[in-house]
């Protein structure tokens, strides 16, 4: 599924952030642990030009944590890099990220100067959240839903340093289909900008491949379905979601599978893997490889 979901006042968020990365040391990024490519924006790379960033993998508490430990190794080995598995009872590492933050920028920070760093990232993965647990009361405004935070907010906070929240942008177009799919069913888009009943079918496919027994076990069927559909009209006849006639609401029966998945009913789980992705970076520099190469070979015909 193709996303294009970019609403106004992302486009002046990105025009706005990039005004203002000259005056940011460093960059929190926040991701969700349970699709961690999908959910890194591309943008964020361009945006704070070089700066070190703490990537963040939060809702870690929703994620399969041996996958979670996978891709914290794949964002750890690159330059500049500082990964982190992030859930909200772990206060400790919240009260840490101050001085992560300072070791991150020593120069400025031995110069008893204070770290501005700006937490970025995609609608409704937990950035506002953050804020309201550094600063340990609530100022940032909060929402089960995208597209909460606007604007640019600016806070201080004790030990030396200044934050910046801004709204959740995703990028113009989201080319890969996949992570499409995963970005709305994990609650980034929103619902009223998507196909409901065709997320919530990628999502029992996924389900019924990577995680049967958790379905079975949720749901209390006798035996897993074969096929998405068939999960879904499942779901909508275990949980009364008919029609006259005994027809299933494939839409209410949407609704719960998603919900559920979304709030962590289903246990905990990762959408992608680190080798997943690998195989992907490969094909698509292979397709690359034979597109130059073709190229190439009609340039020398048409000498």
């Amino acid at each position: 599924m193709s996303i294009n979901w970019f609403p106004g006042h992302m486009h002046k968020a990105r025009k706005e952030i990039a005004k203002t990365m000259d005056e940011v040391d460093v960059v929190i990024e926040v991701l969700d642990a349970r699709l961690p490519q999908s959910s890194e924006n591309p943008l964020v790379d361009s945006l704070r030009k070089g700066k070190p960033v703490i990537k963040l993998l939060n809702k870690a508490d929703l994620a399969d944590p041996a996958l979670t430990e996978e891709w914290l190794a794949f964002f750890n080995a690159m330059d500049a890099v500082q990964a982190l598995a992030l859930d909200y009872q772990n206060k400790k590492l919240i009260k840490r990220l101050p001085e992560l933050c300072r070791q991150l920028v020593p120069s400025r920070a031995n110069a008893g100067r204070p770290v501005r760093a700006m937490i970025m990232g995609i609608p409704n993965v937990g950035k506002s959240t953050l804020i309201n647990a550094l600063l340990g009361k609530r100022i940032a405004k909060v929402g089960n839903q995208p597209a909460v935070t606007r604007s640019q907010q600016r806070f201080s906070l004790q030990g030396g340093m200044a934050l910046s929240d801004t709204p959740g942008i995703l990028w113009p177009k989201i080319e890969d289909p996949d992570s499409g799919y995963r970005l709305a069913a994990s609650g980034a888009i929103r619902d009223t900008a998507i196909e409901f009943e065709d997320v919530a079918l990628f999502a029992a496919g996924f389900l019924l491949r990577q995680y049967p027994d958790r379905i079975q076990e949720r749901y209390r069927l006798a035996e897993v379905p074969a096929i998405a559909e068939e999960l879904i009209d499942a779901i909508g006849r275990k949980r009364g979601c008919l029609r006259p006639g005994g027809v299933v609401d494939r839409h209410k029966a949407s609704e719960i599978l998603l919900n559920e998945m979304r709030s962590g009913k289903l246990g905990r789980i990762s959408f992608e893997t680190v080798a997943e992705w690998d195989e992907k970076r490969r094909q698509a520099a292979l397709e690359e490889a034979e597109r130059l190469a073709a190229e190439d070979e009609q340039q020398q015909d048409s000498k």
